[in-house]
């Protein structure tokens, strides 16, 4: 469970020629924010105490570990918190995120700030089983993302090291906060409090309950986990603006400038989705049925990203069951990576993020224009609770998807294919998928085969140079792809059928 920082969402911003970037509002219906609710010295809440007010006779909402969530505590950010320090602002951090989220932590939560070098040292010594990372490569190469000479893993890897403000580890359950001052590494209380939410989250309903082994699930049940986090960052951030106003430890201009260049913002558009998309789905559900009906999403998340990215959708439009029989030959096998799924579901999400990618590759709108992912303000500004929109028209009629690797060690380099193959809610919306998929293959330089159905073949030197057949079947559309031509049908029996 990751904060991502704001530097990778302005870039995004940026790229879609947008001259500002997101911030948290400054209005919220929530009454905390500037309620007359009594502190425990019968103090308005919004003043500041000055020594600590007298502990409680026993675990309230609101203190922890000797600190209420509305009083000051005598720390020096600048040159870094010693021990006694980091356990004074962690401790008041968790009383206000009771306070904000009406939930009680069960117990103290490590916590600890490293430089951002750090960070990507600790990245580096990680490692991933072979056929895990083969597949997450053809996997990327179907989103035509990431080329087929890339290791996708190194990709994602650089990314988390560029956007990552901080991480809560389940298995550790403990939390580190990453910063960008490498000499004295600073907290970032914004950061801190959502990190410390997903160690409450594991704590009241256990992160080890979700199935998340595929992109599509994992970014269907972050819509309720980074949703509600970052809806509460963002509660947290008004009351650091209002009630609480300067005794939060906020980033300065070059804490807040991030961690560089993201090595390729396809990967990001993907698992950014429910940090976009979770907030509000989280905080419409809030408005109208309180933190209980937040509560309840844990036992009943959303099916897919469908259901987040279309709040209507939730929870009836169940997604369809996807299967890929294996129809090979000629030494292909289907691909089995360890410790995962023999298949990928990217959903909804991971369609528009492939469709969205060439805008922000070429700056210029070959599948969807640019500026149709900013949700804009009336006067033409992006929304600052809301910015990015991941709905358009080839992808809204999604129902279900799968993509499927298969290798075969008698070809030259030992190459891949594999078969895309998504289900859509109506003849119709598949139509729009396929148009949508054909300019893309344009986009990639595909020349038509002659005397072949709907098959095609893009350039070696797009870096994704490959045969490509698409075939429509109603509401489905199957998408086979193989190193050249011939090998359409030992891929996938009856590809690339003579015209």
């Amino acid at each position: 469970m990751r904060t991502i920082t704001v530097v990778a969402v302005a870039l995004m911003l940026v790229l879609a020629g947008c001259s500002s970037t997101p911030t948290e509002d400054t209005t919220t219906g929530d009454p905390d924010v500037t309620n007359t609710t009594q502190a425990p010295d019968d103090t308005p809440s919004g003043e500041r105490q000055a020594v600590h007010p007298p502990d409680p006779e026993s675990d309230v909402l609101g203190w922890e570990e000797g600190y209420w969530y509305n009083e000051t505590v005598n720390v020096t950010r600048d040159d870094g918190l010693n021990d006694s320090e980091l356990d004074a602002v962690v401790s008041r951090s968790m009383a206000r995120v009771e306070k904000i989220r009406g939930l009680e932590f069960d117990k103290k939560v490590p916590v600890k700030v490293i430089s951002r070098d750090e960070f990507r040292s600790e990245q580096g010594k990680q490692t991933t089983p072979p056929k895990r990372t083969l597949f997450d490569n053809v996997k990327f190469e179907a989103l035509m993302m990431i080329d087929e000479s890339t290791d996708s893993i190194a990709v994602q890897t650089q990314n988390s090291g560029t956007s990552v403000g901080g991480y809560y580890s389940p298995g550790k359950e403990s939390i580190v906060i990453i910063s960008n001052n490498q000499s004295s590494p600073k907290m970032n209380e914004i950061t801190l409090s959502q990190e410390l939410f997903h160690a409450l989250q594991d704590q009241k309903f256990g992160f080890d309950s979700f199935d998340q082994s595929t992109r599509e699930r994992h970014n269907a049940i972050d819509g309720v986990v980074e949703g509600d986090g970052n809806y509460l960052d963002y509660l947290y951030e008004q009351r650091c603006n209002n009630a609480w106003q300067g005794t939060c430890l906020m980033p300065d201009e070059s804490e807040s400038s991030g961690g560089g260049q993201l090595a390729n913002i396809g990967p990001y558009l993907l698992k950014f989705q429910p940090y976009s998309d979770g907030p509000p789905f989280v905080k419409a559900i809030h408005e109208e049925q309180g933190w209980e009906g937040v509560n309840a999403l844990y036992e009943n998340p959303p099916a897919s990203t469908e259901q987040v990215i279309h709040p209507e959708k939730y929870p009836d439009d169940e997604p369809a069951q996807i299967t890929v029989q294996d129809r090979t030959s000629n030494g292909w096998e289907r691909l089995k990576p360890e410790g995962r799924p023999n298949f990928g579901e990217v959903g909804e999400a991971g369609i528009f993020s492939m469709f969205m990618y060439p805008a922000y590759e070429s700056q210029r709108a070959p599948v969807i224009p640019a500026n149709q992912f900013i949700n804009r303000d009336s006067e033409g500004n992006p929304q600052e609770f809301d910015p990015l929109n991941y709905r358009s028209t080839p992808t809204e009629g999604w129902d279900g998807d799968k993509i499927v690797a298969y290798t075969n060690d008698n070809t030259p380099k030992n190459e891949t294919g594999y078969v895309f193959k998504t289900k859509w809610d109506s003849n119709k919306d598949a139509t729009e998928f396929v148009d949508a998929y054909k300019r893309l293959l344009n986009y990639r330089n595909a020349k038509q085969v002659d005397g072949r159905q709907n098959t095609w073949t893009v350039p070696d030197s797009t870096g994704f140079g490959d045969a490509f057949y698409v075939q429509q079947n109603g509401d489905t559309v199957v998408i086979v792809n193989a190193p050249t031509v011939n090998d359409l049908s030992d891929v996938r029996r009856g590809s690339a059928p003579q015209a």
